[in-house]
Parts: C-alpha cells; structure tokens; sequence
C-alpha cells in the first residue's frame, strides 16, 4: 500500500472519468485514475451529436481526452482493474486485481455498464454499428432509409414514435407474439409503421453493417439497421458492495450533485442515467468534478 492519500480516485477512465479527472485537475487536486481499458462503445465507428468532435470515433476521442487530462501533473493514471473499495475513517481504499492498494479522501465510479447482448445470431457483431440504440447519437447517418425496431409492449410504442421522425420505411418487430395494445397497434399501422411477429432466427452482416433479417419460418427481410434497447448490468459490482443505493432500472443512484448515497462517493457517466451518450458523459463528469472539489473545499476551510 502507498503511504500516499489522493484527493479522489476515479474509477474509470473513459469520457466522464477523463472529464471528472481534468476538473479536478485544474482544480489543483491529486487525483488518480484507474481504468481496465474496456469502454462499452468499443465496437461503435463513430460519436455523433457531441459537438466540436462529431463523426470522430470514439477511441480518439477518447485518446484525445485522455492525452489532455495528461497535461495535469496532479492526475496520475493506473492501467487494470478495481476490484476492491472499502470505506476507511480517512477516506477510501482501492484495491487492483494485482493486488495494489490505493487511498483516497474521495471516490468517483465512472465504470458504466455492460450489454446484455441477445441470444440471436449476429447480434452482438452488429452492435453499435447498424443495431443501435439512440436516433440522437446514430439516426442522422440511416435517415430514411429501411429500417426496423425490435421491441414489444408500451416501449415499442414509444419507440416506434420516436424513430419515425428520423425514416417512415419502418417496421416493427415484436419477435413473437406482439404484446401491443390494440389502440398502440391500430395507431403504429395508421402512420404507416408495419408490424412483424414473426420469431427472429438471426441478423445477416458484413462486417457489422446488417443486411438481412432471417426469421424462423425461412423468411427474410432486408434491413438497413435495426434500433433496440438492450437490458444492462453494470459494468462493476464495487457500487453495490460499498452500499450505493439503486434506482428500480438499475442505475447508481446520485443526486443532482452527482453524490451517491454513501458520503464521499460520486458516480456519473453511463451508470447513472438511461441517456448515453459521450456528450452527457463528459457534462456530467464535469460537473462531478466541480462539485468533490466543492466539497473538499467545504470540510477544509
């Protein structure tokens, strides 16, 4: 263990973490930030709706952000995995998969979520390329053109609502036996949305970009993408066995300081909010930033 007690130690070193770290180090604090190099838009060609850096690919991006918050002799960076965080009288202890512990006044969870990629054939090849989950972030580059939902029940009614501003050659498809309600059903069919329930055998792809649905029955479909929501997990179980406090979908619970239900933890990023995007990572990375320096600041003085 390192004698060395950090201001806070981030968790996490992807768009809210760097964000949270360079706040905090144009604040003047020791930081650290440890990072298992596993961002979940790996797969994803390229960002959009984040302005000064749209149609980038997420990797630079990324690189980028990290090279600047680099600049800051007060940020420090570790490569590996957390997987260890304990409440002490001082602050917080870290602890790697290597066995290395680290001490900090403040903690920071940027770690995001995992998907829960579905048990149909080509799936996860397409993800985030041609199967995407938000029209903001990916619904420029396939307006108009043929495109499908894979959804049930009220969110595919919500859902096809939304994704028809961006193309009206859209079909709905419920891969089994539609849970829609009849008025939902009736009012998708009058704005010209198709709805299909027949059973999903698997995506054909090249090379992630998806080409043809095959359904059970020996049928196809030509596609050009297909939006989803995908269920989640988050992408580290050290929230919950430090004792965060969850939202019913899933999520870290923070307030609108970014501060979870254990003092002196923070969280921002993909784990704490249903609107993932790099644009709201790096916002509310910022804010979490400000906000433990803040705090910090407070008990001090």
């Amino acid at each position: 263990m390192t004698n060395k007690i950090y201001d806070a130690i981030i968790i996490g070193g992807s768009y809210a973490g760097l964000s949270a770290g360079m706040a905090l180090g144009r604040s003047l604090r020791n930081v650290l930030i440890i990072d298992s190099g596993k961002p979940c838009n790996a797969q994803t060609p390229h960002s959009h709706n984040f302005i000064t850096q749209d149609g980038e690919t997420p990797h630079a991006i990324a690189s980028k952000a990290r090279e600047q918050v680099a600049q800051y002799k007060t940020v420090e960076f570790y490569s590996g995995l957390a997987i260890g965080a304990e409440k002490t009288i001082d602050g917080f202890t870290v602890t790697t998969e290597n066995g290395e512990t680290f001490r900090a006044k403040k903690l920071v969870f940027a770690t995001g979520v995992k998907d829960v990629m579905l048990p149909i054939r080509g799936a996860a090849a397409c993800w985030g390329i041609s199967m995407i989950h938000c029209p903001y972030c990916h619904g420029y580059e396939v307006r108009n053109e043929k495109t499908g939902i894979l959804a049930n029940g009220e969110m595919a009614f919500e859902f096809s609502k939304l994704i028809r501003n961006w193309t009206k050659d859209l079909t709905l498809f419920t891969n089994g036996k539609s849970t829609l309600k009849a008025e939902h059903a009736a009012k998708l069919r009058e704005h010209g949305i198709d709805i299909n329930e027949e059973e999903i055998d698997a995506f054909e792809h090249v090379g992630g970009f998806l080409e043809q649905v095959h359904f059970k029955n020996g049928k196809t479909i030509r596609l050009k993408a297909m939006y989803t929501k995908l269920p989640f997990i988050q992408h580290s179980d050290l929230p919950e066995k430090l004792g965060c406090a969850f939202t019913e979908q899933g999520f870290i619970q923070v307030d609108s300081f970014q501060k979870t239900s254990i003092p002196g933890v923070y969280a921002c990023g993909d784990n704490v909010t249903q609107m993932r995007s790099v644009a709201n990572a790096v916002a509310a990375g910022t804010l979490t930033g400000a906000m433990l320096n803040r705090e910090l600041i407070d008990e001090a003085f």
